[in-house]
């Protein structure tokens, strides 16, 4: 089983406590660290935030966080190994073009360490002020990532979709690995359904902890009906009965998730705190080392 903390840079957001975070993530034997995205946060919204009762992200709209491109980059500088995963990049308010070079260069100068969380948003108020449809926001996701792919894939690419054109174009460097994994996150049979058709993994969001059958197996016969193998997707999940002071079972927890299928593991940092080099050490000896073959 792998293993990633989830809100590195909102837990983290300055390089010195980046670094101290990766780096004891890295050496207590952690697959990746996941950096969340808002570009602005509205003062008042009325949208709904659908992974808390309050229906409201967490903290103030003044909260610090970075974007999560520039933080994984100062990062993976710092680390030889830890992979760094966007959960989430909310990726039609992205230019495809932009992106796929941005994240193609940081995957090209990690030696192969990016993964990309994207999703497609629920802040419409982000969007008003980004001047961007809220309305497309599905339909401009599938088609970047197909342009994305394009542009990593060769060169002299050119791409004629609804929402997204280009002719001739070259971008390079390639990422390492001749593509970055994009890895869809949501709870809805939306995600669910783009994931088995376009994805690499799938991440239920980690407020989501009901029954996660239903959403997996949608996903699943997506998967089935675009022609792919019913596993080709890598499901990542988040296992908060795993944490430390949670009074469950860890490895018992972890076995549990593996039998719904899920390969990577997510825990939110907190419960690390304050502690963090002490317990993540404490968390690889006690159950990464002894999950690894699962």
């Amino acid at each position: 089983m792998k293993f990633a903390l989830h809100f590195g840079n909102l837990a983290f957001p300055d390089g010195p406590g980046a670094k101290r975070l990766v780096q004891a993530a890295e050496k207590a034997g952690f697959e990746s660290v996941l950096a969340i995205e808002h570009v602005v946060i509205p003062s008042e919204y009325e949208s709904v935030y659908p992974y808390h009762s309050s229906g409201k992200l967490m903290g103030t709209p003044q909260i610090s966080m970075p974007d999560p491109l520039a933080w994984m980059s100062y990062a993976s500088a710092v680390t030889t190994t830890l992979k760094f995963m966007t959960g989430v990049l909310i990726l039609p308010q992205r230019n495809p073009l932009v992106l796929a070079k941005q994240v193609g260069t940081m995957d090209y100068m990690s030696g192969g360490r990016i993964m990309l969380g994207v999703g497609v948003g629920w802040l419409e108020e982000e969007f008003d002020a980004l001047g961007l449809s809220f309305k497309t926001r599905g339909k401009y996701t599938d088609e970047a990532m197909a342009a994305m792919r394009a542009l990593w894939a060769g060169d002299d690419v050119s791409y004629d979709g609804e929402l997204i054109n280009f002719t001739r174009v070259n971008s390079n460097p390639k990422p390492t690995n001749g593509s970055v994994p994009f890895i869809i996150g949501g709870h809805s049979k939306f995600a669910a359904r783009r994931a088995g058709r376009f994805g690499d993994g799938f991440f239920p969001a980690t407020g989501m902890q009901g029954d996660l059958r239903p959403v997996l197996d949608m996903m699943r016969e997506e998967t089935v009906k675009a022609g792919r193998p019913a596993d080709a997707v890598e499901i990542t999940l988040g296992c908060p009965d795993a944490l430390p002071n949670s009074g469950k079972d860890p490895l018992a927890a972890v076995a549990e998730r593996a039998a719904l299928g899920a390969k990577r593991l997510v825990l939110p940092l907190d419960p690390f705190l304050p502690d963090l080099e002490d317990n993540l050490a404490r968390f690889g000896e006690e159950v990464i080392a002894k999950t690894q073959a699962i």
